[in-house]
């Protein structure tokens, strides 16, 4: 059990989390990280935590039946004492649980909240089921991605990470700002595809103003253009080149055995095919290592395409202490990183119901209602 006393901006913050998948707790992750004190509600049923489900890290665990009256009771008198509430939960459930935001705003008006969906709480769509790649197929971003053949997958990284929980965070932040200004606690309403809608502005912009194709390859960075691309390297390994601005292109074009005429005009798009094939070739000349060697003195956009052990160990990510090691699993340090208030380690996954008596104790729950 976790005795330290937090630290962190967000140290005098106490966070409900109902347990989920995804996007929700990786949210509460991010708060715990910063030093809130994050308490999930978790279900007796299914599979415990293991320390290797790092997204569930720093958070203190009590199990409630939410279809038992006693349970409800006491998961109201936590909501009560929160400044912030986290549910992925479908549209509607939280309300006929009796836990909705009207319910619970009677309660506490000042509470935070925080709803985290894919199509949002309103719409056609608020009651399907989807996935990461289903939120990102109707903003246009996933056609966008990819070969000409074919979108590719991002990971899940984009809908349910960058849409649904950073713009979570940051509504949370603002919605607690403004509580603490005026006393009044609000809904923030996260849909994973309003987020990478947002977050695709840039692309839409340049595609209203006739600057983007809306076809893949056929841009300057979706694989287009020959000097922002991947290549493979004669260990198979690969290498990522991103020489854009005309400086970083001029170097990287003068350190190499090109022949120079034939890479003058960088903006003549009909030449990028053959460029990229000139660069196919010139790569696989060489290894990985002996390109990035060749081009360590000079400021080219330019840096190997690492596999995920190979990020752990690579000289900038362990000098920045980008990952750290808890519970004898590799993982992400707390980010991003404060010079005044900066948080502690945090701490590992805790198992189902092991701070049920902190929790109710720290939070001054009648245990009546335990």
């Amino acid at each position: 059990m976790n005795t330290t006393k937090p630290s962190g901006p967000l140290a005098d913050v106490k966070v409900l989390e109902f347990a989920g998948m995804g996007p929700a707790p990786f949210c509460g992750m991010l708060l715990s990280d910063l030093g809130a004190d994050v308490v999930r509600i978790d279900r007796a049923q299914g599979p415990d935590y293991l320390p290797e489900d790092v997204e569930s890290r720093g958070r203190h665990s009590i199990v409630l039946d939410l279809k038992n009256d006693d349970d409800i009771a006491t998961t109201r008198a936590l909501a009560k004492q929160a400044d912030i509430l986290i549910e992925g939960f479908r549209p509607g459930v939280m309300e006929r649980l009796g836990l909705g935001p009207e319910q619970l705003h009677t309660d506490n008006p000042a509470l935070i909240y925080g709803r985290i969906t894919g199509w949002g709480q309103t719409g056609p769509l608020a009651q399907k089921a989807g996935h990461d790649i289903n939120y990102l197929s109707l903003t246009g971003a996933l056609h966008a991605m990819g070969t000409a053949e074919k979108p590719a997958i991002p990971l899940n990284l984009i809908a349910d990470f960058g849409g649904g929980s950073l713009y979570l965070v940051m509504g949370i932040l603002a919605a607690l700002h403004h509580a603490r200004n005026t006393g009044q606690g609000q809904v923030v309403d996260a849909a994973m595809t309003d987020g990478v809608i947002s977050l695709m502005n840039m692309i839409y912009g340049d595609f209203n103003a006739g600057t983007w194709n809306d076809e893949r390859e056929a841009n300057v960075i979706d694989g287009g253009a020959p000097f922002y691309n991947v290549y493979r390297c004669a260990d198979d390994k690969w290498i990522s080149l991103a020489c854009i601005e005309p400086q970083f292109y001029r170097a990287f074009i003068e350190n190499t055995e090109l022949e120079q005429s034939a890479f003058d005009k960088q903006w003549q798009r009909e030449d990028w095919p053959a460029q990229i094939n000139i660069l196919e070739s010139m790569f696989l000349k060489k290894t990985r290592a002996q390109w990035i060697a060749h081009f360590e003195a000079h400021d080219v956009c330019i840096a190997p395409v690492l596999s995920l052990q190979e990020a752990q160990n690579h000289a900038h990510n362990v000098d920045r202490h980008s990952f750290q090691i808890i519970d004898g699993i590799s993982q992400a340090n707390a980010m991003p990183r404060m010079d005044r208030n900066p948080p502690a380690t945090p701490f590992g996954v805790h198992s189902k119901n092991a701070d049920r008596q902190e929790i109710l104790s720290r939070w001054k729950i009648d245990q009546a209602n335990s």
